[in-house]
């Protein structure tokens, strides 16, 4: 039997009803195990001034309740930050992000609060993307297969 999941957004712009977007057959070979190896270290390292690899989140469980950190690629754009899902829509830390509808950001060594998460596609997402990735940046993300970004909006 054939079982999709799908994520229901509300239907203001930019927050259409959306399909399980899985990562990218690449970023499950190569990626998924690197990422086991390497998180527990990154973890560390991510959100840190002059370390622009990773920043940290900070976000609850929805089923557990319990608080997890979560090393995560993220850029701020104006008043928003985004996200792009290198492993899909269905990671841990997204779901419970859009669940809870916010999360805690430290990015470069500066602490953010962000709500109202939004999940977006490359074209929906292009100029907020343009502002925040370099271009090596964003040849990455396109090498990758991202097929999708979460937006955030930092909460003044």
């Amino acid at each position: 039997m054939l079982n999709l999941k799908i994520i229901i957004g509300s239907t203001r712009p930019g927050r259409a009803a959306e399909q399980a977007v899985p990562p990218s057959r690449f970023v499950k070979i190569v990626m998924g195990p690197m990422t086991k190896i390497l998180n527990p270290l990154i973890v560390r390292l991510a959100g840190r001034p002059h370390f622009h690899m990773a920043a940290q989140l900070t976000h609850i469980g929805r089923r557990s309740g319990r608080t997890y950190v979560t090393p995560i690629g993220a850029r701020r754009a104006g008043d928003r930050v985004l996200i792009p899902l290198t492993f899909g829509n269905q990671s841990d830390w997204s779901r419970n992000v859009l669940a809870a509808g916010r999360c805690s950001l430290r990015l470069d060594g500066v602490d953010y609060e962000a709500s109202a998460p939004a999940l977006v596609s490359p074209e929906e997402a292009d100029p907020d993307v343009r502002a925040a990735f370099g271009r090596l940046e964003r040849a990455s993300m396109r090498m990758l297969g991202i097929k999708q970004f979460l937006r955030l909006s930092v909460v003044p």
